[in-house]
């Protein structure tokens, strides 16, 4: 489970770094002299309804190991709103997850003041009215083997590829922008999704000096632990996504009363028999199954030769197995073939992209042209933003997720909790799709509240959608004025 999972989850100083794994070679002195790569455009875009002036900065961060060699460049990529007052402006850093996976979804999926549309040939770079851009400015990171960033010619990619090494370049980089851009007195955000919001933990865990005033969490990562939980966190996912294909009767219920009803259940009567494993009378375990088979869409007697405890195979590959079908994991409305062929993963999961079909209305405006044989994002940053490198940018780089060093796989949240209460002007937003069978919401709730977060310094927002929620069109203005509302001043 955890293989598939980690496949699926694509979705300080370096002297840390050094002594936690691989140690840097020596680059090439063309390299070791050169100076970071910085391209600066300005442009104008309407967001949330307001005119907004801002400047793009495209920039390498040169990365050292203690000795002071270079060992990688990391990219970013900054709008910066022209005409204002800096210092009480917010700034948000944001990154994705994977590992592997670059800030793409984040960057023009959700809030850059771009976004692509279509795919293939037909892809372009269009205008986001939804960008939170009038609100807050915005550095997006790419971490070391995606977008542009990459580790220097003979320095071992393992040194970034470790949750410790990944969090000490990402949070070095951080440090460096905001005493780069005179911003150290400005109110700082930090927000992940998936993989990035362990990441994310472990920044804010060695990052005290960066003094943020709130963690944004978008598909929150926890590996509840025993024999009872794993399965009593996914229970209410298992409901929404039997609610959403008419496995069961909705009786009128919205998603949110469905899962609300589960979670009821799972922390109740389903943790309760769990607990009694071979104790529970028979009777008793008959009328949990029955009760089971009425929330999730499977038969009371497949679930009790389960023994109550349903896998995510289990629930996606029998939920439609009378259609030919399975279901989705990073969106459970999605699906596909039960003998469709083999694919690698996490490209053999039909959720991964999947949305519901756009509202209707009209298309969205500012079609960017694409340069003659370049795809919507190199032509962007290449064309359009002027950044120069000899590199391709790599949106998901599945070597780098295979070579990551998990160190254990452990739950991280616990790091959130500790920053809280070292920090008490911290605060925490959470944001969770109710058919993200990847990373269920009630995992994550079940994740912060075991961590020690403070309930009155936590805002969560759900929304009808999968793991990344912003691929629903009709998320968006919603997602960003949740977003520009937390971060507001």
């Amino acid at each position: 489970m955890r293989a598939s999972l980690r496949a699926l989850l694509l979705g300080a100083c370096l002297t840390a770094m050094t002594a936690g794994g691989a140690v840097a070679a020596q680059p090439a002195p063309a390299i070791a002299g050169r100076a970071p790569v910085v391209a600066e455009t300005r442009h104008v875009g309407t967001f949330n309804g307001q005119k907004v002036a801002y400047k793009a900065i495209v920039a390498e961060t040169i990365l050292t190991d203690a000795a002071g060699a270079p060992t990688g460049s990391l990219v970013t990529t900054s709008y910066i709103r022209e005409g204002g007052k800096d210092a009480g402006r917010p700034v948000l850093f944001l990154f994705n997850g994977g590992p592997g996976a670059s800030t793409t979804p984040l960057h023009f999926g959700a809030f850059g003041p771009k976004k692509r549309t279509d795919d293939g040939p037909d892809q372009r770079m269009v205008d986001n009215p939804d960008s939170i851009l009038d609100a807050a400015d915005l550095v997006f990171i790419d971490p070391i083997g995606t977008g542009y960033s990459r580790p220097f010619p003979g320095v071992d990619g393992k040194l970034f590829w470790s949750r410790d090494g990944d969090a000490a370049s990402v949070k070095t980089v951080m440090s460096q922008w905001l005493k780069a851009n005179g911003r150290e007195a400005s109110p700082r955000y930090m927000l992940g999704q998936s993989y990035g919001t362990t990441r994310a933990a472990l920044v804010a865990d060695i990052g005290a000096d960066l003094k943020l005033d709130g963690i944004l969490l978008f598909a929150l990562v926890g590996y509840p632990p025993g024999r009872e939980m794993p399965y009593v966190t996914t229970l209410p996912t298992f409901a929404t996504t039997a609610w959403y294909h008419r496995k069961v009767d909705r009786a009128g219920r919205s998603v949110q009363q469905v899962h609300d009803e589960a979670v009821e259940f799972a922390r109740t009567q389903y943790v309760t028999a769990l607990i009694k494993g071979a104790s529970l009378p028979a009777a008793e375990k008959r009328q949990v199954a029955e009760k089971m088979a009425e929330m999730i869409g499977l038969p009371a007697d497949f679930i009790l030769a389960k023994d109550l405890r349903l896998s995510r195979e289990d629930f996606m590959f029998n939920l439609l197995k009378d259609q030919g079908l399975r279901t989705g994991q990073l969106d459970g409305r999605a699906t596909a073939r039960l003998d469709a062929p083999a694919k690698r993963p996490p490209y053999d999961d039909p959720g991964m992209g999947f949305a519901e079909p756009r509202p209707p209305g009209p298309k969205p405006t500012g079609m960017l042209p694409v340069a003659a044989g370049k795809p919507a994002l190199e032509s962007y940053f290449k064309d359009t933003l002027k950044f120069r490198t000899a590199e391709t940018y790599n949106s998901l780089n599945l070597d780098v997720n295979s070579a990551w060093d998990h160190q254990g796989m452990t739950d991280v949240n616990g790091l959130l909790g500790k920053a809280m209460q070292a920090s008490p002007k911290l605060r925490l937003f959470w944001a969770a799709g109710y058919f993200d069978v990847t990373t269920p919401p009630y995992g994550a709730r079940y994740a912060l509240d075991q961590a020690g977060v403070p309930g009155e310094r936590l805002t969560a927002a759900y929304f009808d959608g999968g793991h990344s929620v912003f691929t629903d069109p009709g998320n968006h203005a919603a997602l960003s004025a949740a977003v520009r509302k937390f971060v507001a001043p």
